[in-house]
């Protein structure tokens, strides 16, 4: 997987020109948002040295994994749940 050369997707900026009316996609860009903020999260919590908390990076890591899924099969009802469950996350 290539890095991005931003930190955040275009989506983010200010700009509303794009915009869509479709109602799912705030959703989508919303648990984009999370899913990369939990993401970063995951980076900053790995390199500690003697992590007592290796069990919660591994259930953060299979939370993005299982959100991403969501995305990619475009189901609704659990898009909605890891966004609120990642949403907590922190």
């Amino acid at each position: 997987m290539m890095p991005a050369k931003n930190d955040l997707p275009d989506f983010q900026n200010n700009n509303t020109s794009g915009r869509q009316n479709d109602p799912y996609a705030d959703l989508v860009k919303l648990l984009l948002c999370e899913i990369i903020r939990v993401k970063k999260l995951i980076k900053n919590i790995d390199p500690i040295p003697n992590n007592t908390d290796q069990s919660a990076t591994i259930i953060l890591k299979e939370l993005v994994s299982e959100a991403y899924q969501s995305l990619t099969n475009y189901d609704i009802v659990l898009m909605r749940k890891y966004y609120d469950l990642l949403l907590n996350c922190d």
